[in-house]
Order: C-alpha cells, then structure tokens, then sequence
C-alpha cells in the first residue's frame, strides 16, 4: 500500500444534515498521494454514524472512523489531542469538521505542493465561503489577501480565530510533534493556526475551497454566542493561552500578544456587563 501523504482530520456530532458534503468533498479529491480520512463521532444521537458506516463500506481504505458511545466532549476529554492526532500516518494532516464541507477537488493537491516546494513552511490556507446552514445561501467571502503570500505570524495572532477557515488549513504534522505548552493548555482553531505559523509564516492561497456553515444548532459557535457564561470563561482561557505563547516565545511577540489580550479583555468586559444586565432584568 502507498504511503499516506495526508491525514484529514474530521470531527462529527449530529451532523446527519451536513456530514455528506464534508465526505463527498473528501472523496472527490484529485490527488497525485494517498490521503486518509480519520473520523471521530462523538456519540451522535442523529443520523450521523449510519451515514459515516455507508462511505466507510464504498471506501474502506480511505475512511477511517471511531464511533463513540459516550460523549467525549461533555466530559471535557480534548478529542483532536486524545483521538485524532496519535493516528495521524500522514506528513500532512488538514481540518474539516463535520458541518464544513471542501468546494475544490484540487485543494489537497495544491496545498501539498506549495508545502512541498517551501520546505520553511509549516501552514497553508485558503479563501473560504460562509454560508448559511438553512437556507444555503452564501452570505459572505472570508480573503485575508488577493494574492499568493506568506503571512508573518504576528498577522495570524491578531486575526484571531477568525482569520482563516479552520477547513481552509493543512500542516506538516511535524509542527504538532514538538508542541508549546500554549498549544496543550487550550485546543482552539486559533492556537493551531498560530502554532503552525510560529516557523515561516503561513502561505495563503487567493482561491476558495471550502465553506464554513452558520447557523448550526448546536454546534459549539452556536452555543457560545448564546451562552454569556460560556463566552466569559472561553475568554478568560484564550487570555490565559495567549500569555503562554509570550512566554513560550521569549516575548519575541510580545507587543503584539499584549494588544490582543487587551482587545479580548475588553470583549470579555462587555459580556460580563451583559450578564449583570440580564440577571437585573435589563439591556444594553
């Protein structure tokens, strides 16, 4: 058997209306390497796992699925580290979460031989399409830059976790080998990109391939724009494993660290008035 080039990375709960995309986008993959598909279901209550168990039996060498009987994430077991990662066979791994779906059979390849060809380089991402998960329409374009470029890292810590789409990404596997202790205190999109982009930058590509659903019910964005606590406490972690990267990077980025912690404090700020606003029965 060939040796598997890279490693997708797919994360499911409940996602019997969107799972099909995210492997149709999977399988559809033009490549001129072999790549594994590594799913983790996290005891879905839908759906889910009947339709993963169909593409495992068309695709038995591509997909490789663990099921789970219990929910991992509701016992706060971090799955990406404890799950997902140990099983990577690729040099490279990318990201699609269950709901998300990939829109160009050549991304892979693409991404692979920029990589390839700029051996300096741990991370490259892409153009991404927001689009809305109950009606399908798109509602907007997430492009950091027009053209192809290597993005600093100090431009990545200021995006936020925001800055590209966590399905847009592919990393040499490498770079998650010899981890920061930043990037074990809190597993966020945001961490990986930053943790990715700490040697040479990321190289963007000006090009859509993937699309990030909103509007998911239940899904962990969802719940946190609707759940002040939750939002307060997510906070006051990425402060936490913000201030870790400046002292795991000597400060070599400190002023830049220290201006989004002062952004994200202000942030936390305004829900912790929210929240006394609304135990008093008022508004902002």
């Amino acid at each position: 058997m060939a040796e598997i080039m890279v490693s997708i990375i797919c994360n499911t709960y409940n996602h019997q209306n969107y799972i099909r995309d995210a492997l149709e986008g999977f399988i559809n993959q033009k490549t001129n390497f072999e790549y594994e598909v590594l799913i983790h279901d996290d005891a879905s209550t839908d759906g889910t796992q009947k339709i993963i168990k169909e593409y495992k039996e068309k695709y038995p060498e591509m997909i490789k699925p663990i099921y789970q009987t219990d929910n991992q994430y509701s016992k706060l077991v971090p799955i990406t580290y404890k799950y997902q990662f140990p099983r990577i066979k690729g040099k490279y791994f990318a990201f699609c979460e269950g709901d998300d779906y990939w829109t160009d059979p050549y991304k892979l390849q693409r991404q692979v031989e920029l990589l390839e060809k700029h051996s300096d380089i741990d991370i490259v991402a892409h153009d991404s399409i927001s689009v809305d998960a109950r009606t399908g329409r798109v509602i907007s374009r997430n492009q950091v830059i027009n053209k192809l470029s290597i993005i600093p890292v100090q431009k990545v810590i200021i995006g936020g976790g925001n800055f590209v789409a966590t399905a847009s990404l592919l990393q040499r596997t490498q770079a998650i080998k010899n981890m920061k202790r930043f990037m074990r205190q809190l597993s966020l999109d945001y961490s990986w990109q930053i943790n990715g982009s700490l040697h040479g930058g990321m190289i963007y590509i000006p090009k859509v391939m993937s699309a990030y659903r909103e509007n998911v019910v239940g899904s962990l964005t969802h719940n946190s724009k609707n759940d002040i606590k939750a939002n307060i406490v997510h906070r006051k972690k990425v402060i936490s494993m913000l201030e870790q990267l400046d002292d795991d990077t000597n400060n070599q980025y400190h002023k830049v660290i220290k201006r989004v912690i002062y952004k994200v404090q202000i942030k936390k700020t305004i829900k912790q008035i929210e929240l006394i606003l609304k135990k008093l029965g008022g508004d902002l």
